[in-house]
C-alpha cells in the first residue's frame, strides 16, 4: 500500500524536525506529538518510514538482529558469524489503545507448553518494533501500566519479561512515536517527562496552505502511485541525508561551552532532574549532524530547548506547555562586557532616562492603568446572603470569580468492585492486578491462571490416556485468573450558578473546592463533566470528557446570577448521566452538588432526585448556606439523593476529602 510522501506534508515544521531528528538519533527518546483532530499527525508519522534507510537483519531472526553485531543473548540465537542476511524496509508497529501486556513485552507460549512440554516464548509488538518505528496514537488514552513498559523498554533498549514461569530479554531499540488530542486528556507529567521531545500541531490558518493541503490530499486519493511519484526525488535526498547524519553523528563535538548553554537553559526555565539536559545534548548533537557541522552551536542548543523543554515546565497539571521565547533568548545570551566609561546623565538628571516625563511622588505607584483594578484586593460587593436576581436579560448575571486555594485530597471511592476502565480511583476486575483466585472463563481467555488450570486438568490425565511429559489438554480445564486492580470514574459536578451564590468569597471558595476534585480527577485518570443551572434552566459546560483541563477553563469563567432552577440541573444530570451509561457502561459515576439547596424556579428537586437515587448514583452535595439563620435545604436534598450533605465551611485545608467520603458511608 502506498503511503503518502513525508515530504509531501504542508508546514508542520517543528514535527517534521523532531521525528527527523530522531530518526537520525533514536538514542533522543522518541516524539510526543500534541495537536488538535485532523492536523496530519498520524499522516506524517506513518510517513516517516518511507524515507528511513532498511535495515540488514538475520534471516530467520524473530527480533530483527543485525548480522555486524547480532544479540549475544538473543532469544532465537546464538547467531553465527556469517550467519544468512537479509535486507527489509524499516517497519512501523502500530501498538493499539486496546493492547493487553502480553501483547506488548510478550508471552510464555501456552500452547507449546501444556500440549508438548515445552516453554517458548511469543514475541510481542516490542520485539517486531526493534530497529523500526513503535507508533501509539492517542497515547493518552493507553492504559498507564502499558505505557510504563513501553516507556521503560524505550530508555533502556532492552525488553525484559519475567512471567509465567518464562525469563527472557532481547533487544529493544526503537523509535516511539506518540500522538494526541489534549482535548480528550493529558499525560501524567512523569509519564510526559519520559518523551525525549514534544511539539504542537495546529492546522494553517492561512487559505492559501489550507488550499494546498486539500490539494495534495485529492491528488493523493485520486493517484496514490503518480503522486508519490511527484515527490520521489524529495523522498530519496530525505532518506540520503538521514543515512549521512547517522553516519556523522558519532564525530561530532559538543564543546563544553554548549554543555554549559544547556545547564543554563535547564536551569533558567527550572526543570526538574536532569533528563532534560541529557536529552537537549544528545538533540543538538542529532541537530549538527542534520545540518553537516562537525560542532555543536548555539543554534543547535537553540532547537534542541525549543523541542525539549516546553513539556517539562509544567508546575501545575493544568499549565499548557510552552516556552518563552525572550527567556530563552536570555539564557543563552552572552554576557555583556563590563562598560568602563560611565554612562552620561540623561536629561533633566532623572537617572532613569525618563527625560521631560511627569513628576510624581517619591512613594507613589505606577500608573497601571486596568491592571489596578485586576491587582487590588476583591472588595465584597453583595450582602452575606444575596437574595436571587431577577432572571431578566442576561439572567442578572455578575462577573466570575477567580478560584480560591486549591489543596490535595484524599482518594474518592465509589462503593463495592466495578468492572470500569483502567485508573487510580475504585477497587475494581481488571485485566492486570492482585491476582485474587481463578474462574471459568465465560467467552475468550485473558489471563491463564495456570495453577489452577493444571489442578483442573491433573484428575482427568489417566482417563484422558497420557503418555509422554504433555498435559492432556480440554478448554473445559482452562481457568481465567481473576484480578483486582483500580478503576477510573466519572465525576459529575452540578454547580449552583444562581444569585444566591454570587457572593465572590464564597464563590472563590467553592470553584476551589472543585478545581481541587479537578486536580484529583487529573491524577487518577478520571472523566468528569459539568452542569451549571440558574435562570431558567440548566446548562451543561463540559460533557463528560476525559479532559480536565476543559472542565478548569469552564469553571474559571462560570458567571452567576439569575433564579435557581435546581429541578432542571438534577434533571439534566440524569440525562447526562443516562446518556453516559449507554456509552460507557461499566463505568460509575459520582455527583457532587454545590447548592445553598434553595429552589426558585421550577418545580420542586425531590422527583429529580429520586429519579438518581433509583438508579444508585452515589451523591455528595456541598452545602453553600451561610447565615445566622440556616433552613438546612441543602441537607434535605442531600437524604433525597441518598448521598450526604459538608459545609462550605469545612472546605478549607483539606477537610473536603473526609466530608465527601462519607457518602461511601451513607450508600
Amino acid at each position: 500500500m502506498t503511503q503518502f510522501p513525508f515530504s509531501a506534508v504542508v508546514e508542520m515544521a517543528d514535527m517534521r524536525l523532531a521525528l527527523l531528528l530522531n530518526a537520525v538519533s533514536p538514542a533522543i527518546g522518541g516524539v510526543l506529538v500534541r495537536g488538535e483532530k485532523g492536523t496530519a499527525k498520524s499522516t506524517a508519522v506513518r510517513a516517516l518510514t518511507s524515507v528511513l534507510p532498511a535495515v540488514d537483519v538475520v534471516a530467520g531472526c524473530r527480533f530483527a538482529c543485525s548480522p555486524a553485531a547480532p544479540d549475544p543473548q538473543c532469544p532465537d540465537g546464538p547467531h553465527e558469524a556469517g550467519a544468512e542476511a537479509m535486507v527489509r524496509a524499516t517497519r512501523l508497529v502500530e501498538l493499539p489503545v486496546g493492547s493487553t501486556e502480553d501483547r506488548l513485552t510478550g508471552s510464555l507460549d501456552v500452547e507449546a507448553a501444556l500440549t508438548r512440554g515445552v516453554t517458548s516464548f511469543q514475541p510481542g509488538l516490542l520485539a517486531a518494533a526493534h530497529r523500526g518505528v513503535l507508533y501509539v496514537d492517542e497515547v493518552n488514552l493507553l492504559h498507564d501500566h502499558l505505557v510504563d513498559l513501553l516507556l521503560d523498554a524505550a530508555a533502556l533498549g532492552t525488553n525484559y519479561v519475567e512471567r509465567d514461569g518464562v525469563s527472557v530479554r532481547h533487544a529493544a531499540r526503537f523509535l516511539l512515536v506518540g500522538t494526541m488530542n489534549p482535548e480528550e486528556g493529558e499525560l501524567r507529567p512523569q509519564l510526559l517527562d519520559r518523551f525525549g521531545l514534544t511539539v504542537e500541531v495546529a492546522a494553517p490558518r492561512e487559505p492559501a496552505a489550507r488550499v494546498e493541503v486539500v490539494r495534495r490530499r485529492m491528488a493523493f486519493d485520486d493517484d496514490p502511485d503518480a503522486f508519490a511519484v511527484r515527490f520521489a526525488a524529495e523522498e530519496a535526498a530525505l532518506a540520503e541525508r538521514i543515512a549521512a547524519a547517522r553516519s556523522a553523528l558519532s564525530s561530532v563535538t559538543l564543546p563544553d561551552h554548549a554543555l554549559l548553554q544547556i545547564a543554563d537553559v535547564c536551569a533558567a526555565f527550572d526543570v526538574d532532574g536532569l533528563r532534560a539536559d541529557i536529552v537537549m545534548a544528545r538533540t543538538a548533537i542529532a541537530h549538527a549532524a542534520w545540518e553537516g557541522r562537525e560542532t555543536v552551536g548555539t543554534e543547535d542548543v537553540r532547537v534542541a530547548a525549543r523541542l525539549a523543554l516546553p513539556h517539562r515546565r509544567r508546575r501545575n497539571p493544568f499549565d499548557a506547555p510552552g516556552l518563552d521565547e525572550q527567556q530563552l533568548d536570555d539564557a543563552l545570551g552572552e554576557p555583556e562586557p563590563p562598560d568602563d566609561d560611565p554612562s552620561p546623565t540623561p536629561p533633566d538628571g532623572d537617572p532613569d532616562g525618563g527625560g521631560d516625563g511627569p513628576e510624581r511622588p517619591v512613594d507613589a505607584q505606577p500608573d497601571s492603568g486596568a491592571d489596578d483594578t485586576a491587582a487590588a484586593p476583591e472588595q465584597p460587593t453583595a450582602p452575606p446572603e444575596p437574595r436571587d436576581a431577577p432572571a431578566g436579560p442576561g439572567g442578572g448575571t455578575q462577573a466570575a470569580a477567580a478560584p480560591g486555594e486549591t489543596y490535595r485530597i484524599r482518594r474518592l471511592e465509589a462503593p463495592g468492585v466495578g468492572r470500569g476502565a483502567a485508573g487510580r480511583r475504585s477497587r475494581a476486575e481488571t485485566d492486570t492486578g492482585r491476582v485474587l483466585g481463578s474462574r471459568v472463563p465465560d467467552g475468550r481467555l485473558r489471563q491463564l491462571h495456570l495453577v489452577a488450570t493444571l489442578a483442573a486438568a491433573a484428575p482427568h490425565q489417566r482417563a484422558r490416556g497420557r503418555r509422554g511429559p504433555g498435559l492432556v489438554l480440554q478448554r473445559d480445564d482452562l481457568r481465567d485468573a481473576r484480578t483486582e486492580g483500580r478503576e477510573s470514574n466519572l465525576v459529575l459536578f452540578l454547580v449552583d450558578a444562581s444569585g444566591s451564590m454570587a457572593a465572590r468569597k464564597r464563590m472563590s471558595a467553592v470553584k476551589g473546592a472543585v478545581l481541587s476534585l479537578l486536580l484529583d480527577a487529573y491524577q487518577r485518570r478520571d472523566k468528569v463533566g459539568m452542569i451549571s443551572f440558574r435562570g431558567g434552566a440548566a446548562e451543561v459546560l463540559l460533557p463528560p470528557t476525559s479532559s480536565v483541563e476543559a472542565g478548569a477553563a469552564r469553571l474559571t469563567t462560570l458567571a452567576t446570577g439569575g433564579r435557581t432552577p435546581l429541578e432542571a440541573g438534577l434533571l439534566e444530570a440524569h440525562a447526562t448521566l443516562r446518556r453516559e451509561r449507554l456509552r460507557d457502561p461499566d463505568r460509575r459515576a459520582l455527583l457532587v452538588v454545590v447548592t445553598d439547596g434553595r429552589h426558585t424556579a421550577g418545580g420542586e428537586p425531590g422527583r429529580a432526585a429520586e429519579l438518581l437515587r433509583r438508579e444508585g448514583v452515589a451523591a455528595v452535595v456541598v452545602d453553600c448556606e451561610s447565615g445566622p439563620v440556616r433552613l438546612g435545604l441543602a441537607g434535605a436534598l442531600a437524604g433525597q439523593l441518598g448521598g450526604s450533605a459538608v459545609q462550605l465551611g469545612e472546605l478549607a485545608a483539606g477537610s473536603l476529602a473526609e466530608a465527601v467520603r462519607t457518602w461511601r458511608e451513607a450508600a
